[in-house]
C-alpha cells in the first residue's frame, strides 16, 4: 500500500514512518520544507505550511491512504493573537483541504490523529470512552473536534474512509513539553513533593500509537471509527515518577506532601492550573479499539519508559 504521512518528521511520524515500512508499505513523507530527510520513507514531498489553501495534489497522487499526523499542538503559553483562528487555520481548514483533496484524488482510507482534548480539556472522574460527549473548551481541543466533524461530512460525501485516534499524552523517545520537563526534575534527584497524590492517568507511548494508526490504515473495520487508545495501564503520578526514576537509573525522591496542602500551595503561588495537571484524573476506556480492531498495545509502560529513559540519557551527553 502507498501511504502520505503528514508529520512525518515529528514525534509521532517519527515511530510511524519506520513501521509502515518495516511491513512492507511505500511511504511517502510530507514535509514542510524541501531537502528534509526522513529515515525509513520511500520519498519525500515538500507541501509547505499546512492551511486552507496548501495544495496537496502532487503529494496524494497515486496514494492509497493518508496518516494525517502534522497539526498546530497545544502549548501553554499561547502567542497568537487569536489562538482559536490560528489552531482552527491549521488543525480544521488545514484538515478539511487534505480530506477533501484525497478523495478527490480516490483515496480510500484516511486516518486522523486528534487529541483526548477533542473530549475533554479538564481532569474526569470516570473513564472516558466512544460515548463520552465531546466537549472541548480550549482552542486546540475545539480545533480538533472541527476537524474531526468536517472529516465525518467529507466522508459522508464521497466515500472517504475515515478513522479518527483520540490519544491522550504521549510520550517516548523525542518527547517534549510537560513529560521532558519531569524527566529532567526526576534526574536532578530534587525532592517532589507528590509522593500524596493518588490520581489515575492514562498515557500512550508513542510506539503503541504508531502500532494502532497504522492498524487503522489496513483494517477493514477501523472506517468510520473513533478510536480511544492508551498504554492499558493508568498510573498516579507518584507512580509515575517512580517508574521513570527506575527506568533513568535514579529512584525518585518523593515527599508525601498531603493533596490538600500540596493544592492550597499552588492555589497561593496562582499554579492551580499547574497543579490540575499534576494531581487531576484522567482515564481511558479503549475496549472499542480492542474489540472492534482486536488492538492490543505491542509495548508496556516499563519497556516504554526505558526506551524513553535510553533516548534522554543519550541526548543529555
Amino acid at each position: 500500500m502507498r501511504v502520505l504521512v503528514t508529520g512525518a518528521n515529528g514525534f509521532v511520524g517519527r515511530a510511524l514512518v519506520p513501521l509502515l515500512a518495516e511491513r512492507g508499505h511505500h511511504v511517502r513523507a510530507a514535509v514542510r520544507k524541501a531537502g528534509t530527510v526522513v529515515p525509513d520513507a520511500a520519498e519525500t514531498v515538500a507541501i509547505g505550511d499546512i492551511g486552507p489553501d496548501t495544495d496537496w495534489h502532487r503529494a496524494l497522487d497515486g496514494i492509497d491512504a493518508v496518516a494525517h499526523l502534522a497539526a498546530r499542538v497545544h502549548v501553554m503559553k499561547d502567542t497568537a493573537a487569536d489562538p482559536l483562528a490560528a489552531f482552527r487555520a491549521v488543525n480544521t481548514d488545514g484538515t478539511r483541504r487534505l480530506a477533501e483533496q484525497a478523495a478527490a484524488s480516490g483515496v480510500r482510507r484516511f486516518v486522523y490523529l486528534s487529541s483526548i482534548k477533542a473530549l475533554v480539556d479538564e481532569s474526569q472522574p470516570r473513564p472516558l470512552d466512544e460515548a463520552t460527549p465531546a466537549d472541548p473548551h480550549s482552542p486546540y481541543g475545539v480545533s480538533k473536534l472541527e476537524a474531526e466533524q468536517a472529516l465525518a461530512g467529507i466522508a459522508a460525501d464521497s466515500g472517504l474512509e475515515v478513522a479518527v485516534i483520540r490519544p491522550p499524552l504521549v510520550y517516548g523517545p523525542g518527547v517534549a513539553g510537560n513529560f521532558r520537563s519531569l524527566l529532567k526534575l526526576v534526574a536532578s534527584g530534587l525532592p517532589l513533593p507528590l509522593g500524596g497524590l493518588d490520581n489515575r492517568r492514562s498515557l500512550i507511548f508513542v510506539g503503541n500509537l504508531a502500532d494502532a494508526a497504522a492498524l487503522c490504515l489496513t483494517h477493514p473495520g477501523a472506517s468510520g471509527g473513533h478510536f480511544l487508545v492508551h498504554d492499558g495501564q493508568p498510573l498516579s503520578t507518584a507512580e509515575l515518577v517512580r517508574a521513570i526514576g527506575t527506568a533513568i537509573g535514579r529512584p525518585a525522591r518523593l515527599v508525601p506532601l498531603p493533596a490538600g496542602l500540596l493544592a492550597l500551595g499552588a492555589r497561593l503561588a496562582g499554579k492551580q492550573a499547574v497543579y490540575d495537571r499534576i494531581a487531576g484524573s484522567l482515564t481511558i476506556d479503549d475496549r472499542a479499539i480492542r474489540d472492534r480492531l482486536g488492538w492490543r498495545p505491542p509495548h508496556d509502560p516499563a519497556s516504554g519508559l526505558r526506551a524513553t529513559a535510553e533516548w534522554f540519557k543519550a541526548s543529555r551527553g
